[in-house]
């Protein structure tokens, strides 16, 4: 076994917990870096340290990192809405990318596998590529927190000499997941008849281990100051994602979402977030959510990333149909 010592920031999280359990598979020295020791539970049975550590506390990060020589940035906020986005999400994500490079630098730390997102993609033409540059929309806090992070990875590993190589996955779904992810929730409500009107919003489903194993390859083939999309190449619609539960399980009598012009959505979506200011609750809408994703066909160029990587991710279809089964027969929530 080798003497050097992985560390995954946010591993707790799905995609995380994920790459450490891939990691220890793979007789890696592990790391697992967490912001609260309270509950050890995604850790059961995984021969790995876990520690604390916050993005945003660089000195929890410098006890973190000692000792490291290849570090998996996974650890972010993954959310599209917070009473104060500029400060909870883009503050958080940005300012947390510039602490991991800084104590990493200060620390010695040799190879950065940085987790960014499709998100960063410029969308204006299809299929998207990382040669297009970056997304240009700056109506979404999450979104703009994601491009700008992105950058400042590249930017950081160039000025200080670290092997720096990002990936940006799609929408993750799948085992194994302590807390319900962003994507597996939408999942999780397409099982449960939860969704009633198609928002004309398509999904690019991979499966999280899929994206685990992407990130390791990344780690030993991936080349310096490069980015990497880990997707599948087409989307799947809300109706069609609705369609393949329905025929994996008839008897829950799913319904197929009915369309609805662009305009009523709006409405709705201005309803809910005047109820969200009330409520403090995230809204189910947002009207810049219906701007930005309406009939957007979320489709990626896996070219380079087949090619460098050997990254060949089972299709959209199937990782939805595993996702399906595990969080109908085997998820159960965390309990803290």
């Amino acid at each position: 076994m080798s003497k050097e010592i992985s560390l995954v920031t946010g591993a707790n999280g799905h995609l995380g917990n994920n790459l450490v359990r891939l990691l220890v598979a793979e007789n890696h020295n592990v790391r697992a870096s967490v912001r609260n020791l309270k509950n050890l539970s995604p850790f059961k049975g995984v021969a790995c340290e876990v520690v604390e550590a916050d993005i945003t506390d660089s000195d929890s990060l410098r006890k973190a990192f000692k000792g490291v020589t290849n570090l998996y940035a996974v650890a972010a906020n993954f959310s599209m809405w917070a009473k104060n986005p500029k400060k909870d999400i883009y503050d958080t994500n940005v300012q947390g990318t510039r602490n991991v490079f800084d104590i990493a630098k200060e620390c010695g730390i040799k190879n950065i596998v940085y987790i960014s997102s499709v998100a960063s993609l410029d969308f204006t033409t299809l299929p998207a590529s990382v040669t297009n540059g970056y997304n240009k929309d700056r109506r979404n806090w999450y979104y703009n927190s994601k491009n700008d992070s992105d950058q400042l990875a590249v930017a950081l590993g160039e000025k200080y000499g670290i092997r720096t190589v990002v990936v940006l996955p799609s929408a993750m779904i799948g085992a194994e997941a302590f807390k319900l992810s962003y994507t597996n929730n939408l999942v999780l409500q397409i099982l449960k008849g939860e969704i009633p009107v198609d928002t004309n919003v398509t999904l690019n489903w991979i499966s999280v281990k899929d994206v685990a194993l992407g990130a390791y390859k990344a780690m030993n083939k991936g080349r310096h100051l490069e980015r990497y999309i880990l997707a599948n190449e087409t989307h799947t619609t809300l109706q069609e994602s609705v369609a393949i539960a329905a025929n994996l399980y008839p008897e829950l009598k799913l319904k197929t979402p009915k369309k609805i012009p662009k305009w009523l959505l709006y409405t709705v979506a201005a309803l809910m977030e005047w109820s969200s200011k009330l409520t403090g609750k995230e809204p189910l809408l947002q009207r810049q959510y219906v701007t930005m994703f309406y009939g957007l066909k979320q489709d990626y160029d896996l070219q380079k990333s087949r090619e460098e990587l050997g990254f060949n991710p089972k299709p959209s279809k199937q990782a939805l149909e595993e996702a399906l089964r595990y969080l109908k027969n085997d998820w159960k929530p965390l309990v803290l």
